[in-house]
């Protein structure tokens, strides 16, 4: 009967894979399967996508709204694109994270060819589940209101491009540091250690929403709050001044 009992569970199971190209060697990934597009075909797809959102973007707001600054433009363009990887590439992962491993369509080779930077894509590891979900479903629709609030100049845009910035910035340190720990502390590397792997995809692709902080909505914030103290020191001055030539002339 336990032995009956034992290749139930087994047949039900999902088959566990060892032999893979991810590290480390050793992790079990459910009924794997190697992609079946190049890696070259994979990052030129990738590419396309990004580069029509891109043109795409710009040619709408330079449609709709023409004179708003270069530098605003550029910023519209990488919430858009943040936006549109944030929900549906990231969205897909948290969706679909227990058939990685067999997956042929776009998305699922996509992350495969990723998880070899990271392998805990394919394992359902728990940390990067809930962090991308968080990402997907959170900083994804923020991202979009973002850019539409910085076409309308919207009092909120500055707030929420800080929000989502820091948010960004946030997971993406708890990224990091989950790894080093584990490569660190527990001797479990999860890269492999070729450049372009390592150096490319782990490191350079995530990187890129460190570099691009709200900086710029935080500088404009603590301008009108200085203009706002500057503006309030003067009326009370102003005041002051107007109280003291009343009671002279009293």
């Amino acid at each position: 009967m336990a032995s009956i009992l034992s290749e139930s569970l087994n047949s039900s199971s999902p088959l566990m894979i060892t032999n893979h190209p991810y590290y480390p060697l050793e992790v079990e990934i459910a009924s794997y399967l190697a992609n079946e597009w190049s890696m070259q075909v994979l990052l030129a797809i990738f590419s396309a996508v990004c580069a029509t959102i891109l043109f795409g973007t710009l040619t709408i707001v330079n449609r709709v709204h023409p004179n708003l600054p270069t530098s605003e433009k550029a910023t519209i363009w990488w919430f858009v694109l943040s936006g549109a990887i944030h929900l549906f590439f990231e969205g897909y992962f948290s969706l679909n994270h227990t058939r990685m491993g067999p997956a042929q369509d776009l998305f699922g080779q996509l992350w495969k060819e990723y998880a070899l930077s990271d392998s805990r894509y394919l394992t359902s590891d728990p940390f990067v589940l809930c962090m991308e979900t968080v990402t997907a479903f959170t900083w994804g629709p923020l991202c979009f209101i973002v850019a539409a609030f910085i076409t309308t100049s919207h009092a909120l845009r500055h707030p929420l491009q800080i929000i989502v910035c820091v948010g960004q910035i946030y997971g993406l340190i708890l990224y990091y540091a989950t790894s080093m720990f584990d490569h660190y502390y527990k001797q479990v590397t999860y890269s492999r250690p070729e450049f372009l792997y390592f150096w490319g995809y782990y490191f350079f692709m995530n990187f890129i929403w460190m570099v691009f902080p709200g900086i710029s909505s935080v500088r404009t914030i603590a301008r009108a709050f200085k203009a706002l103290e500057k503006a309030h020191s003067t009326s009370t001055s102003t005041k002051v001044s107007r109280n003291g030539s009343a009671k002279k002339q009293n």
